[in-house]
């Protein structure tokens, strides 16, 4: 423990060092840090790591430069020193010894991510909507949040993902759990519309909250999901988080009628201009009971934004993420506790946010008991569910595997319409294999 708490302040310390000394002169001193890098690695691959990073960085026109001397200049320093600490110290550095430690304790594997409803309220009614079908008049008890958290911590979960329901409804809880837990990331998928000047300059007081907002690609198509006006609240709450200096991005979920306009560089530009550092990408998907199959991006949409994605990554100023598309990066579905899980605001314990299904409430077990549970060791157990990790994903691309999982878990249904497995998976058949077909035809072509 003690040599855990040198390590800590260690880390804390150079991390301060390091961003106040970025923060003096970021497009000269980014070159120099890795120059420092390529000479002190003793790893071979670490020396060509930071090689390429400082040829990049010494690039004026490099677009991850451009980003990351973005990031050092809009983000408020205090927010940005303890992000850093917590992201690279925290999570990064000691958070895998205390999760090596928990799995030979318990016997659990421990993942790296909480994602956690604490309201099932929402201002919204959006088309669609995985989250409309749960009870959007449940809170969870604000010591049940802060047990389950500091449980998650405890196992070494140091990045609480929180989405809703719309969770800044109780945005004054969430304030008062990250400033009490602030040795973790809180990262919070909003739909923006509750952020004011003053909630961000809060935000910022707290300076371990970063945020993902949603949007579904312009005015028009904004308006028609997510209501009248909403548009422009998105763009004025992403102003007001800019001028407070916090972290934030955004999130879009791409459909059939939405793929051309949020796979458009007009679109990714727009978002740069705003400040976004990153953008989290989902494609629908059709749970519920007022789910829609004609909804759902077609297998070639979904190609479409395969390759925008890739493209964007190799010229725009902007970190994003495809949570479907880039399987291959992480070797397929990273659910059911292989790297994060789900709880709702009613308490039940889910392998990610888009399967209503649990075996367990957190109410009345443990965090640990809770990852134990069968639903989630199956899920273990068959992943990666493809061997082609462009079909990661259990519902949409092999939704067999799910319906299997369920009944051998012995899950009930989550939602208030109870809505079987077969029921949900069977009509997903012919989907999944269209898009089997494209997604083995570019895995073919890329091993050539």
């Amino acid at each position: 423990m003690a040599f855990e708490v040198a390590k800590s302040m260690l880390g804390e310390a150079t991390v301060k060092q390091l961003l106040k000394y970025l923060r003096d002169d970021p497009e000269k001193h980014l070159v120099t840090l890795m120059k420092w890098g390529e000479r002190l690695a003793i790893d071979p691959m670490h020396k060509q790591y930071a090689k390429q990073w400082g040829e990049m960085f010494a690039d004026p026109d490099n677009h991850w430069r451009k980003l990351v001397v973005r990031g050092i200049n809009q983000v408020d320093p205090k927010v940005l020193e303890r992000t850093g600490i917590n992201m690279f110290v925290n999570a990064g550095i000691l958070s895998p010894e205390r999760r090596r430690r928990g799995e030979e304790k318990y016997g659990v594997h421990v993942p790296w991510a909480v994602l956690i409803d604490p309201t099932g309220r929402c201002n919204l009614r959006c088309k669609g909507c995985w989250a409309a079908e749960y009870d959007r008049s449940q809170d969870m008890d604000y010591e049940t949040l802060d047990r389950v958290i500091t449980e998650s911590e405890e196992l070494g979960m140091n990045f609480i993902v929180v989405s809703g329901g719309e969770p800044l409804v109780r945005a004054d809880d969430l304030i008062s759990l990250a400033k009490k837990h602030n040795e973790s990331v809180f990262h919070i998928f909003t739909n923006g519309t509750l952020i004011t000047k003053e909630r961000a300059r809060q935000f910022a007081e707290a300076a371990n909250m970063t945020f993902a907002i949603s949007i579904e690609g312009f005015e028009e198509q904004t308006d028609a999901r997510r209501g009248p006006g909403v548009f422009a609240k998105v763009m004025e709450a992403m102003d007001n988080l800019k001028e407070a200096g916090v972290p934030f991005g955004f999130s879009a979920c791409y459909t059939r009628e939405n793929t051309e306009i949020i796979a458009s560089d007009e679109f990714i530009d727009l978002m740069i201009e705003k400040g976004c550092l990153l953008g989290w990408l989902f494609t629908y998907v059709p749970v519920g009971g007022e789910a829609d199959l004609e909804y759902m991006a077609t297998p070639e949409q979904r190609l479409h934004m395969l390759e925008t994605v890739r493209r964007w990554r190799s010229e725009k100023p902007i970190f994003v993420a495809d949570f479907w598309n880039d399987g291959p990066f992480v070797q397929g579905c990273i659910a059911g506790g292989r790297n994060y899980f789900h709880i709702n605001a009613m308490g039940d314990v889910e392998p990610c946010a888009f399967v209503h299904y649990a075996n367990v409430n957190i109410k009345n077990t443990s965090v640990v008991e809770a990852l134990k549970c069968p639903l989630f060791q199956l899920y273990q157990e068959n992943q990666p569910f493809n061997e082609n990790h462009l079909r990661p994903c259990p519902i949409i691309d092999n939704p067999q595997k799910l319906e299997e999982i369920v009944e051998k878990a012995g899950a009930y249904s989550t939602q208030i319409n109870k809505i079987s497995a077969p029921s949900l998976c069977r009509p997903l058949y012919g989907y999944a294999e269209e898009w089997g077909e494209i997604a083995d035809k570019v895995m073919q072509e890329e091993q050539i």
